[in-house]
């Protein structure tokens, strides 16, 4: 057997850290926990310095974007790889998650031996997705390729943001969008931040007039 997976787990919860790390010391000759963090800014320096084979990130870090957190290390330290594990099975994350550069997204209610696994398959160059999303996946994919997109996929929109920016274009607050979209508030205030870094605009005016001149939503 090789040198065990050296892992970084980052989540804004401690019972999450509590949990992965209890059940991760189960397999110590195969996953070693070198570090952990609850915010970007300790992951980045965690990471930075310890140079894991894996960091095991969840996609929302209190306020602060996983997805935004993956990019700056896949671009800083890159032979880090990152694995997304998060609560949201919406296959539009996944694929926000893979853009991102990351090496694998699974779903926090997988067990240990898969857990391990996985990290091994990525910490060999592999990418892995929770095998619940996989057939969903598939299917967008294939929507993809015929065509089928939803106004704002060229811009790299997901299909959730596509919504969040189609009630925005219709006036709607953010209160009034996270009702219609069965939504809490703050989630909707996260899909605005990553639509509007997507379309290079610093507020939702300037989101609804960029969907208005190219005719995203008429």
């Amino acid at each position: 057997m090789g040198a065990p997976v050296r892992v970084v787990l980052v989540d804004d919860h401690e019972m999450i850290l509590a949990g992965l790390q209890a059940m991760l010391a189960g397999f110590a000759g195969r996953v070693r926990v070198v570090g952990q963090a609850g915010n970007a800014a300790d992951a980045t320096r965690l990471v930075t310095m310890l140079r894991p084979d894996v960091v095991l990130l969840d996609v929302r870090l209190g306020p602060e974007s996983g997805l935004d957190l993956c990019r700056a290390l896949t671009g800083t330290v890159p032979e880090a790889r990152v694995v997304f594990l998060s609560v949201y099975d919406d296959e539009q994350y996944v694929f926000e998650a893979l853009r991102a550069g990351a090496g694998g997204y699974l779903l926090k209610r997988v067990d240990g031996p898969e857990l391990v696994r996985r990290l091994e398959e990525v910490a060999q160059g592999e990418t892995v997705v929770d095998p619940t999303l996989a057939g969903r996946m598939a299917v967008t994919a294939a929507r993809l390729t015929r065509g089928e997109f939803w106004p704002g996929a060229n811009r790299g929109l997901t299909q959730r943001e596509s919504e969040v920016l189609s009630l925005l274009v219709g006036g709607l607050s953010n209160k009034a969008i996270a009702a219609r979209l069965v939504l809490s508030e703050e989630t909707v205030k996260s899909h605005l931040r990553a639509l509007y870094r997507k379309l290079e605009v610093a507020d939702r005016s300037a989101a609804i007039a960029v969907a208005l001149r190219e005719g995203l939503f008429r």
